[in-house]
């Protein structure tokens, strides 16, 4: 019974692993190199990040529009995070896999666009 017992929780484990690693967050701390693409035209930033708790990260925006400090979260593989430059709101919103991410970019009432990034080793 004990062996039945120790069989049932392993083979639990082994299929709740999965899940569990699908609900923890990324981790994107690191150097970003972006490759931000609008109808204004093209800029490749530079995201510095640092994580601040689990779901929650700080950084520095460095690109065409100046440098500005940079707050964002993450939930599993999506990832948000913007700053203000003169006035204007600017969100990253989309998915991390690794050492990449991609998503939508909103440059306050600029206009709109995509990104892909990839974190320098």
């Amino acid at each position: 019974m004990k062996k039945a017992f120790v069989l049932f929780l392993s083979a639990f484990c082994l299929m709740a692993l999965p899940v569990l690693h699908a609900q923890t967050p990324g981790n994107v701390t690191g150097t970003w190199d972006i490759i931000a693409e609008s109808p204004l035209g093209n800029g490749t930033p530079v995201f510095e990040l640092k994580h601040i708790s689990d779901t929650t990260f700080t950084g520095t925006y460095r690109g065409q529009l100046g440098e500005s400090d940079v707050k964002g979260t993450i939930k599993g593989n999506k990832i948000y995070l913007s700053f203000d430059v003169s006035g204007n709101l600017i969100e990253y919103d989309g998915v991390v896999d690794g050492d990449t991410m991609k998503g939508k970019l909103k440059l306050g009432n600029m206009g709109e666009g995509t990104f892909t990034g990839t974190r320098k080793k």
